[in-house]
């Protein structure tokens, strides 16, 4: 049995993913490999594990798990890294690339700086507000079936505090909130008791918005399986999403996270969430497993 394998750590606004070839290697249990590899003090340490895969029906595939084995629908600093690697290892060479993911086929446009991809620009969709299909629960008006409620601006008290929130999924679930100063949030405790409310019966990553112009907010994120972390492509599309729809911004946003930044675009004629970032390759390693964590 291997007890080991290749891969690369790459990164995208500091969301940082361990990156495995699914065209080579396979891993039956990859939730464990997840949850060890991305130990920061006795593994490589992550946000979690992609594995990039065949696809019968898009150019390639990614799985993606959280660093507490979890697997997600979909991940956007994670995809931008995908089409980095799949262009620089030879897998797919085409500057627009198809990637199927839990949360359907996202489009790259990949961004070059001479032969290295730096970035992709990604159609991440349609946005979803259907309560329903996000899934956030609601009784907000018991005449509407739950799936065609829509969650904006609807106040829920959450650790003892009362937060207006908006319901997005971008494939995966998000709640947003405004508040008046990011860096002043217990964003350990907070994030947590968002996650984990029973509002959100699949868990949920939220983001903490602070708006600094029609055109500018900054945005601190809790993603579920990981807790905080630098950057959330997802959550940055699901921060406009919600600016547009609160009033509070137009549909050309710039996104700053821990991280970096996001250019983000909720384009009114298609009805597509585009992002645009970098991507980064930090380094390439072999990660040998322990006893307890075969692959």
């Amino acid at each position: 049995m291997r007890n080991h394998i290749p891969f690369t750590k790459m990164e995208g606004l500091g969301n940082d993913y361990v990156y495995v070839n699914g065209f080579e290697v396979n891993l039956p249990d990859p939730a464990s490999v997840a949850r060890a590899i991305s130990d920061r003090h006795f593994g490589v340490g992550s946000d979690g594990l992609v594995l990039i895969l065949p696809s019968a029906v898009a150019d390639v595939r990614m799985r993606m798990f959280n660093s507490d084995g979890s697997e997600a629908e979909m991940c956007g600093n994670a995809s931008r890294c995908v089409g980095k690697y799949v262009y620089e290892h030879g897998l797919v060479i085409k500057p627009v690339i198809r990637l199927e993911t839990k949360a359907g086929i996202k489009v790259l446009h990949l961004i070059f700086e001479h032969d290295e991809v730096v970035g992709a620009r990604v159609d991440m969709g349609e946005p979803e507000l259907a309560a329903g299909r996000i899934p956030v629960q609601t009784g907000l008006d018991a005449a509407l079936p739950q799936e065609h409620e829509h969650v904006i601006n609807k106040t829920r008290m959450i650790d003892g505090q009362a937060w207006e929130i908006t319901a997005v999924s971008m494939g995966n679930p998000h709640a947003v909130t405004f508040v008046d100063d990011v860096d002043a949030l217990n964003l350990p405790q907070l994030g947590a008791a968002f996650e984990h409310h029973s509002f959100f019966p699949k868990r949920v990553n939220t983001e903490f918005v602070q708006k600094l112009s029609p055109s500018h907010v900054r945005m601190r994120v809790w993603e579920r399986g990981a807790g905080e972390t630098l950057a959330c492509g997802t959550g940055a599309c699901a921060t406009v999403v919600a600016c547009v729809l609160t009033g509070q911004c137009e549909r050309r946003v710039r996104v700053d996270l821990l991280g970096g930044s996001l250019d983000i675009e909720w384009n009114e004629k298609d009805n597509h969430v585009y992002m645009t970032g970098a991507a980064r390759t930090v380094f390439d390693g072999i990660y040998h497993f322990t006893e307890d964590c075969k692959p």
